[in-house]
């Protein structure tokens, strides 16, 4: 009987850095696993289209992206769920009355808010965004402004009490660390990506498999028996049934060869 496996992307298959790489050991393995029958998906908090070519190419079957809120398999879209417009302008809204810095995140492209402050950690994702060819020209006051999901750092001057009072009524803010959140509409998560594309290919979920490094993985590792933590990643190793070597040292190889899936 076939499996399933689910990776997250950031720290799991790329190198968590400038130098964003794949491991050769990782490209094999993922070869090798779908030449033997089985599925293999990516589930993502990055939104679809910031899914690079050189991860696609690897040839996965499906993309869970957005936490959840876009599901693509076979190249067909199955899910697509974007915040609905005025609620997407309450919460800009919002999140400048808390005084914190917002990245808005839509399936189709990133939206900034210019009158945010600027912190370390957004002057870095832009860099890393124009060295990657994103536009990052989106701004809220913009016609087609819209998120499915939305990241924020909070700095010294953010009322972070008001930020989880009410972002919390509609949304899971998971804490990434540093004064980063990531921010999810309730109902949608990397593990109801799973449960959807477990239904739809009647695989039994004993079958399943999810591979992660950080919290927002927290979701898909424990919806799944076979869950699996890349080594460095202490945070999450007590959430998980294995705890495989780090990226660099054939981490996904060695979680593979372990299960049998190679």
């Amino acid at each position: 009987m076939k499996s399933i496996i689910f990776f997250d992307i950031d720290g799991t298959i790329v190198t968590e850095d400038e130098r964003a790489v794949i491991p050769e050991s990782t490209r094999e393995a993922i070869k090798e696993t779908r030449k033997i029958g089985n599925l293999t998906f990516i589930n993502s908090g990055r939104t679809a289209f910031n899914i690079s070519p050189k991860v696609k190419e690897l040839g996965f079957d499906g993309y869970i992206c957005g936490c959840g809120t876009y599901i693509e398999y076979g190249g067909k879209v199955l899910l697509k769920r974007t915040v609905p417009k005025d609620e997407c302008i309450r919460i800009a809204k919002l999140l400048r009355e808390c005084r914190v810095t917002p990245v808005y995140e839509h399936s189709d492209g990133y939206f900034f808010d210019d009158k945010a402050t600027m912190t370390d950690g957004l002057r870095y994702f832009m860099e890393v965004f124009v060295d990657s060819g994103i536009d990052v020209s989106g701004r809220v006051e913009d016609d087609d402004f819209g998120f499915d999901k939305f990241v924020i750092w909070q700095n010294e001057n953010s009322d972070m009490e008001l930020f989880r009072r009410e972002i919390g009524k509609s949304y899971s803010i998971i804490d990434r660390g540093g004064g980063f959140y990531e921010n999810v509409p309730l109902g949608f998560s990397k593990a109801t990506g799973i449960e959807t594309i477990l239904k739809l290919l009647d695989i039994p979920m004993e079958r399943a498999y999810a591979i992660g490094d950080s919290m927002n993985d927290l979701p898909m590792l424990q919806a799944v028996p076979n869950s699996i933590a890349m080594g460095g990643a202490e945070n999450i190793y007590p959430y998980v049934s294995y705890i495989t070597t780090p990226i660099e040292e054939d981490g996904i190889a060695n979680a593979l060869k372990h299960y049998g899936l190679i």
